[in-house]
């Protein structure tokens, strides 16, 4: 067998982390460290005892201690978050997985003295809370400490929070380090035309969207193979974190394993569950979309690995300074500040796009903090998915880099906002590629190329979400779970969406055992499908309201996490605890479909 050298039109296009440190034997990296560490503790013999005393502290103690407990997290942090991207950027490089360690194992030790500030202040009385954050003074920090107080039932005694803070090393995080190294280091074998070739997970996800079936059928199989050789160790992690996910629902007394993430997302119940009743309520219209896909393809059955086949073979490649292009005038033409902003990203290397062994799979923005600014890590394919991908992860950055300058701790938004910037780059991104070809094949094939997108990140997420309840439902209540046993909860979660409109094939039984979020983030998928639905519904508003939109947006963006969801939404006009309010956005993507439908008769296809 010959391993394949991944390679790309974006070879070379890495990111510079210099504006972190020099490189991992910086020295600066143990100085950030130990000066944590002795801030830290300096910390807790000021303010120990002085939050949860009678009457609550005073609010010169309590922005004294604000202004100083995000000071220290944003320190302590740095280390970590640059280790987190040189490992993401080549997982196999023993350096960068002792430099993971270290920093996560001194965060431990720093948080130690930390921990102690947030039990004390869900102390304090409703009232006296109530009072103080009446404050102006405290106003950059109230959001913060008013939902620090929503997690008050959940919380331990310090005692125990600090023995699960330590142990989280030896558990959980372990295990998500072993899933992301041993996924980044996988190799599938792709046979075809007489040769067997070992690919990368980046490389096998890239023949999917091959014109030719074959190599398509050949891919999936070799990712099949794969992922089945490896699914013991992989069963097992997945087996292992939802246990772990139980226990900690049952130490900290959440009602249902979804309770913690809506808690997180600042997001209820409800919300989430019109949400998904709703995407559900229109698994039809994925269904007459791949109806009509396989009449244009002229395929029956349509299989799994026929979903992202490009509809005309002339449009199946993008190059990355072509992509780079495209995606910078979509943003500057919806905003010139926008642009500038987009600009940096690609001037100022805070992007890696470049295909290499043993790199992350997938792609992310990382936010970072403040005092840098975000990166983003893609495997470019110069496939035309891979443009809205990076427009994707831009939206991301710039939702992040305006955000700064609410400080540490609020810039970070719940997952319930966190996709609304991204989707809707990936909107501005379509739109203009609308705009520059009156073909009316080049405007099918981007059309079907979104509808398939929107899908993604509304309708399969909602199936990812169902698989995950059914996973922990079914692991609560049988034990440890086979392979084969996990294989039917997946088919049965996206039988659902497809009915008879796309054949499974039996391979793909297996195919849930590589998605990160599972491990990352339980239940995380389902902000996904909320983000895609919000956008489309903040679209409309643009397209009704105009330029008069656009700082408006921005300076939702720039709030970051400072303000719930719904009122960060509700000063655009929209309502999302309504439940009608999902609707919206999925008559739009039926409105797609029509017109997908149009064209084609138009074509005479």
């Amino acid at each position: 067998m010959q391993a394949v050298k991944p390679s790309s039109s974006a070879d070379g296009v890495r990111w510079d982390l210099r504006d972190f440190y020099q490189s991992v034997d910086d020295p600066r990296i143990n100085s950030d460290l130990e000066q944590a560490l002795t801030r830290a503790q300096a910390f807790e013999a000021r303010f120990r005892g002085q939050i949860a005393r009678e009457g609550g502290p005073t609010a010169e103690d309590l922005l004294a201690a604000m202004q100083q407990l995000e000071s220290i997290s944003e320190q302590m942090d740095r280390p970590l978050c640059y280790a987190m991207l040189v490992h993401a950027a080549k997982t196999d490089e023993p350096k960068h997985g002792a430099l993971l360690s270290k920093a996560r194992e001194q965060q431990t030790i720093i948080n130690k003295h930390l921990i102690f500030f947030d039990l004390e202040w869900v102390k304090v009385s409703d009232e006296a809370a109530a009072k103080i954050l009446t404050r102006p003074e405290l106003a950059r920090y109230r959001h913060y400490l008013e939902q620090k107080r929503v997690w008050k039932p959940h919380y331990l005694s310090e005692p125990e929070e600090k023995i699960l803070d330590e142990k989280s090393m030896t558990g959980k995080a372990a295990f998500v380090r072993l899933f992301d190294e041993t996924i980044s280091s996988l190799r599938f074998p792709f046979e075809y035309a007489g040769k067997t070739e070992m690919m990368s997970l980046q490389q096998i996800n890239a023949k999917l969207f091959d014109p030719d079936r074959s190599i398509r059928k050949a891919a999936a199989e070799g990712w099949t193979r794969g992922l089945q050789e490896n699914a013991r160790l992989l069963n097992y992690i997945f087996n292992t974190l939802v246990l772990d996910h139980k226990s900690d629902c049952e130490l900290r007394h959440f009602p249902h394993p979804m309770a913690q993430r809506h808690l997180a997302n600042e997001i209820s119940d409800e919300v989430v569950d019109a949400l998904m009743t709703a995407v559900e309520r229109n698994y039809t219209l994925v269904q007459r979309y791949y109806r009509l896909k396989a009449r244009l393809l002229k395929l029956e059955p349509l299989y799994d690995y026929d979903r992202y086949a490009p509809l005309f073979t002339e449009h199946s490649t993008c190059p990355w300074p072509e992509a780079r292009q495209i995606v910078q005038e979509s943003y500057a033409a919806f905003s010139p500040k926008a642009g500038a902003i987009i600009r940096e990203f690609f001037d100022k290397n805070w992007i890696d796009a470049e295909l290499r062994p043993a790199k992350r799979s997938g792609a992310f923005s990382h936010g970072c903090m403040p005092s840098v600014h975000p990166y983003i890590l893609m495997n470019y394919t110069d496939k035309p998915r891979d443009v809205m991908t990076l427009a994707h992860e831009l939206g991301h950055g710039l939702h992040q880099y305006l955000s700064r300058p609410v400080g540490y701790l609020e810039f970070h938004t719940p997952l319930t906002t966190a996709e609304t910037a991204s989707v809707f780059g990936e909107m501005l991104t379509f739109q203009r590629l609308l705009q520059r070809d009156a073909d009316p094949k080049v405007r099918l094939a981007l059309l079907c190329g979104k509808i398939e997108d929107s899908f993604a990140t509304v309708f399969r997420q909602v199936v990812l979400t169902r698989f995950e309840q059914s996973l922990h439902k079914a692991r609560r209540e049988r034990g440890e779970l086979a392979p084969e046993q996990v294989n039917e909860l997946w088919l049965a979660a996206n039988k659902a969406m497809f009915a008879d409109s796309l054949q499974l094939s039996e391979g793909y039984a297996c195919w849930w055992m590589y998605i990160g979020h599972f491990i990352h983030s339980p239940f995380y998928c389902y902000a996904y499908s909320f983000g895609e639905l919000l956008v489309l519904a903040l679209v409309k508003k643009y397209q009704e309201t105009g330029p008069d939109f656009v700082p408006k947006y921005l300076e939702m963006l720039a709030a970051g996490g400072s303000e719930s969801p719904p009122k960060l939404v509700a000063k655009l006009g929209l309502d999302i605890r309504d439940p009608q309010f999902w609707e919206l956005g999925l008559r739009l993507l039926g409105d797609m479909v029509s017109e997908a439908e149009q064209l084609v008769r138009a074509i005479g296809l």
